[in-house]
């Protein structure tokens, strides 16, 4: 018997945020888990006690997030959200070398007139906006870090992200000790991983020597300065997944009911990266169980299904407002950036034991059986019965919401165009049937099935009847024929039949000869 993976642990869930998270930053998987791992370092090494590196602990894990709830006013304002966070970590982030920074930035891609006229315009506007976008960074971190179970000083820490110690930080100018030791602690750590990686050790003490009494508390800096090789000993070549997951505190397997409120409200976060999509995972999760409920799928699929649901765009992260929210057609660069978005989110959360089934149907939530999809184009019988029904409630509400080229469709509209998508052969007509009979858009006229045949082995029975082997079965209905195999012995051991004779009749005393 095959045995349950492991329930989730909250810091497994979060370190997999984690991974999104670095990717919106522009820095590669396991920048947080590494800078979180140096932050505990330096923790250590400066006498904070358990608590407070338990509070340090969280806030890296979640701390940037709030930034991609607002990658929309972002990237209007410096084109690419992803390229201007990247950028970032270069620079002290006060005066000429900030403002040299937004100006690099904002209106990219403009013709040479029109950016001159866009910097005319930021140069009075851009500095109350950017204030804005920071304070409802700090905000958007804080509600994160309490929806996922967090307490609440782990939100309060957050308020303080953009914070320097000299006052010249953003959102209140909050300075020196004022600033809580952890997050200060972070603040260094954050940005001495991408020197330590980008420059070796040499480099980020030269970084962290520079911005001492500036960006950095001078006696955490010089802690680091003076014990760099101890703090950062290994730190490029261990495995950061294991060895955050290993220093983790008070981590205890979720519940059921904790796990869902995790994942959700992950998904609602990854929804904030473009206000076209505000709601969706929850949508998209509600209708796929709904769906998988019509079609008479057992329970723990249905509960894999809103699972997946939840968190199936968290690998949007990954990809800049300025591909998701272009108004004119895509450029074939873009269409690949968007195409490896269910790759990224299958990659970030396969790394969770326990969420390895809902990561393999994020992965595949936008193939379809043509093969037409994306990212790996496979279709026909690698799609089973839970991947359809989930691509076939993306696809349906995503009509429903607007999108920066075209207007919200209507149900009616929406239910014509999975219905189109059925015709032409890339959604299955079955898991579309579901999806829109859970939407009200197909009316509940099946009646009860008689020995509790489900509506694939209503179809399945009425192939039998017709004559069709396995074979011929399972190549109508893009289905296994190990697949079709277990169907029929299902069906023969619910209506007592051992043989399609058997079967047969049984279907013309029932009526269901017609199936």
């Amino acid at each position: 018997m095959k045995q349950s993976p492991a329930a989730p642990r909250r810091s497994e869930v979060l370190a997999a945020l984690s991974l999104a998270i670095d990717l919106g930053l522009g820095q590669p998987m396991e920048h947080m888990l590494r800078s979180c791992l140096l932050a505990l370092r330096i923790a250590g090494a400066a006498g904070v006690d358990a608590p407070g590196q338990g509070r340090l602990y969280y806030a890296n894990q979640v701390a940037w997030i709030g930034c991609h709830a607002d990658s929309f006013e972002l990237a209007a304002l410096f084109t690419d959200d992803i390229a201007f966070r990247a950028d970032y970590y270069n620079r002290d982030q006060h005066g000429l070398p900030m403002y040299a920074g937004m100006f690099s930035h904002a209106g990219a891609g403009l013709p040479p007139l029109a950016r001159v006229a866009y910097w005319t315009r930021f140069a009075a506007t851009g500095s109350a906006a950017v204030r804005n976008i920071i304070a409802s960074h700090c905000i958007s971190a804080g509600v994160l870090a309490s929806n996922v179970g967090l307490d609440g000083g782990v939100a309060g820490l957050l308020a303080h992200t953009f914070e320097r110690w000299d006052g010249k930080g953003l959102p209140e100018g909050v300075a020196g000790q004022d600033i809580p030791l952890e997050m200060r602690i972070m603040h260094l750590a954050d940005t001495a991983e991408v020197f330590l990686r980008q420059e070796g050790v040499a480099g980020a003490v030269a970084m962290v020597r520079a911005r001492r009494g500036s960006q950095f508390d001078p006696a955490l800096a010089g802690l680091f300065i003076d014990q760099a090789e101890a703090l950062t000993e290994g730190l490029l070549d261990i495995d950061c997944w294991q060895a955050a997951l290993d220093l983790a505190p008070n981590d205890a397997p979720l519940s059921g009911t904790q796990l869902d409120a995790v994942l959700s409200a992950v998904g609602d976060f990854a929804d904030l990266k473009s206000p076209y999509t505000a709601g969706h995972s929850r949508a998209v999760a509600a209708l796929a169980a709904a769906a998988g409920e019509e079609h008479g799928l057992p329970a723990d699929d249905v509960t894999e299904l809103r699972r997946a649901g939840w968190v199936h765009d968290l690998g949007r992260l990954g990809v800049s407002n300025q591909v998701w929210d272009k108004k004119e057609p895509l450029s074939r660069a873009d269409l690949e950036r968007i195409h490896m978005h269910p790759y990224l989110g299958e990659r970030i959360l396969s790394r969770v034991p326990g969420l390895k089934a809902e990561a393999a149907l994020t992965g595949l939530h936008h193939e379809r059986l043509d093969g037409t999809g994306y990212p790996r184009g496979i279709g026909g019988t690698e799609l089973g019965i839970k991947q359809r029904i989930l691509a076939a409630a993306d696809s349906y509400h995503s009509s429903l919401e607007p999108r920066p080229h075209r207007a919200a469709l209507t149900p009616a509209d929406a239910a014509a165009r999975l219905r189109q998508e059925v015709s032409t052969g890339r959604i299955g007509g079955e898991a579309a049937d579901a999806v829109l009979t859970a939407a009200g858009q197909q009316p509940h006229h099946r009646p009860a099935a008689p020995a509790g045949l489900t509506p694939r082995e209503l179809e399945i029975l009425g192939m039998l009847c017709r004559g069709m082997t396995a074979a011929e079965i399972a190549g109508s209905l893009f289905l296994a024929r190990k697949t079709v195999r277990n169907h029929v012995e299902h069906i023969y051991t619910k209506i007592g039949a051992t043989n399609r004779v058997g079967a047969t009749l049984f279907a013309v005393r029932n009526g269901l000869i017609e199936q």
